[in-house]
């Protein structure tokens, strides 16, 4: 991609399904512009089209109309410049964690030695640098999310989509590979598109918080996270206390509810 800006903007952008007489509309005219290294949360409830939204940006899905683009240029189907990090995730079991990391530099034909020093340096990053040699049945659920962020991180994508990454996990699992993710984004910027179902999820991590609305799926509400102006890391243990994360979740839930009785 030559463009030096990767800009997401969606433009009147719909999806229809075939049903019946009439097809089944999923997505109404949506319009969204994220900008380089935002941080956007999508929440709504369920059959609202947050994934078949992420699904359009990733290329998986050709809208029925309406234009993405991506640093200006169309998006025409899946580019390694999108990472995509599914609910479940997608291992190769008969390869070990490190082979599955350097499964894409290695289908691209990168040499050896650079994508082995990249998984490394990306275990490291993600606390699997002892485990590189097993198996993804042998690690825990949070531990192969762990690998499959940073199979995507090693293809270097300025765009990372993450469809409820943390949704089948347990609570304490959970909040910490949150924190591994914000110091992640931290350090490298990359933009990412977050869909959740959990209020205090979208919070924690967006630097804006879209809400979408049922039948046909639109966006209802969209708002940054005003409330971490002057917040350091060091302030995030505590945040749900903070009278401003208090006033938006309050916010957003008002929003999320009023769809779901729509």
């Amino acid at each position: 991609m030559t463009s030096t800006t990767h800009r997401v903007t969606l433009s009147s952008v719909t999806m229809s399904y075939p049903g019946g007489e009439t097809p089944a509309p999923i997505l109404a005219p949506t319009d969204l512009t994220v900008e380089d290294g935002e941080f956007v949360c999508v929440a709504g409830p369920s059959g609202c089209g947050k994934t078949t939204l992420l699904n359009i940006l990733a290329g998986f899905l050709e809208p029925t109309g309406g234009t993405v683009r991506v640093g200006g240029e169309p998006v025409t189907g899946p580019d390694p410049d999108r990472g995509v990090v599914f609910q479940q995730p997608t291992l190769y079991p008969w390869l070990t964690v490190r082979q599955n990391v350097e499964f894409g530099p290695r289908a691209r034909g990168v040499a050896r030695a650079r994508r082995q020093l990249e998984a490394d340096r990306l275990l490291t990053l993600v606390g699997l640098d002892h485990l590189g040699a097993r198996r993804p049945y042998e690690l825990s659920g949070g531990q192969q999310q762990r690998v499959q962020i940073a199979r995507v991180l090693i293809n270097d994508p300025r765009i990372i989509l993450m469809d409820e990454p943390f949704g089948a996990l347990d609570a304490l699992t959970r909040e910490k590979l949150q924190g591994e993710l914000l110091t992640l984004w931290r350090e490298r910027r990359k933009t990412v598109l977050f869909v959740t179902h959990s209020i205090d999820e979208a919070l924690l991590l967006g630097t804006r918080v879209i809400v979408m609305g049922t039948r046909p799926g639109r966006i209802i509400y969209d708002e940054p996270t005003a409330f971490k102006t002057g917040l350091g890391e060091a302030d995030f243990p505590g945040i749900r206390a903070d009278p401003g994360f208090i006033a938006m979740r309050d916010e957003v839930a008002r929003h999320i509810y009023t769809a779901h009785a729509a």
